[in-house]
């Protein structure tokens, strides 16, 4: 099966000239994107993952190589709007994606670009509405929202659009804990439903619950695997200062000690458990040591 997201050897640069080579933006990026997978991607600032994001929408074209959306080149203009509407994108500041009066008008916005009939448009605000907890608030104006209201009527006009895919660069950076789980449940449901998420995010938690993990440093995709194999070599990952989710640390600390752990860290209740009966095992071991120590004759 062909993937739905295709990038095929893709350099940029925002210079007219290309600059030399080592201060290029993305450098020969190759990969691929499964139709309904959860791909999360992290990396430094500076590491070229907004400039992926804007490529896989068409938002930007690449300088050389190729990025293809359901088969669709994105530098094909004929197929522009095919493009946009199969890819959604979700920004890190939903006050720079917000354009109109009442959260009904911003919903039907982007229908209205694809041309969708009017009695459609009716029918999909409601149900957008509802599955981002903002039913009932379609005369609201935006800017009376909250941060992560905002954000998930951000993520509501972009359903409404029907894409096939949704692309957010750091969509939950500027919300607070709430607003941030709200957004990462509508993001699961959407997969267990069949969409496809391109995840950009600096948070090891997020990243954790992704089906994929790709590592961006200096416009290259340096790792990709899960997040199981991918945060597991946390000392690669020092190296570019990224989070690693804490029970990760706490594994390879512990491994490195000599620790023999055969859980996984993400089988969360199973690897405490084990590290609680290595730690009940060790603590009688030393205690029976010392004890022995002292009555020695």
């Amino acid at each position: 099966m062909r993937p739905f997201i295709e990038v095929g050897d893709v350099s940029f640069w925002y210079e007219t000239d290309p600059p030399p080579k080592d201060q290029w933006v993305l450098k020969e990026v190759q990969l691929t994107v499964a139709r309904g997978e959860y791909v999360a991607i992290m990396g430094p600032n500076g590491s070229g993952k907004s400039t992926l994001a804007r490529l896989m929408n068409g938002l930007l074209l690449p300088k050389e190589g190729k990025v293809r959306i359901g088969g669709y080149n994105t530098d094909d203009e004929t197929h522009l709007w095919q493009v946009r509407q199969r890819v959604g994108m979700v920004f890190q500041n939903p006050d720079n994606q917000l354009v109109a009066t009442t959260v009904r008008d911003e919903i039907a916005f982007g229908m209205e670009n694809l041309g969708v009939p009017r009695e459609e448009m009716v029918r999909r605000i409601p149900e957008v509405l509802a599955q981002v907890g903002l039913e009932g608030m379609e005369e609201w104006p935006p800017h009376l929202l909250s941060g992560g209201q905002k954000q998930r009527l951000a993520i509501a006009a972009v359903l409404a659009m029907r894409p096939e895919a949704i692309v957010l660069d750091e969509a939950t950076s500027m919300l607070d804990p709430a607003g941030r789980q709200a957004v990462l449940d509508i993001l699961h449901r959407m997969h267990r439903e069949g969409m496809t998420i391109i995840h950009i995010t600096h948070s090891a938690k997020e990243a954790a619950h992704a089906e994929r993990l790709l590592i961006m440093a200096d416009g290259e995709v340096k790792m990709d695997g899960t997040p199981e194999e991918v945060f597991q070599d946390v000392d690669r990952l020092s190296v570019w200062r990224l989070e690693v989710p804490l029970m990760a640390e706490l594994h390879h600390r512990l491994t490195r000690s000599g620790f023999d752990l055969p859980v996984s860290w993400t089988e969360t209740e199973k690897w405490v458990e084990a590290v609680c009966r290595l730690i009940s095992g060790e603590s009688v071991s030393l205690m029976d040591k010392e004890h022995s120590r002292k009555n020695k004759p």
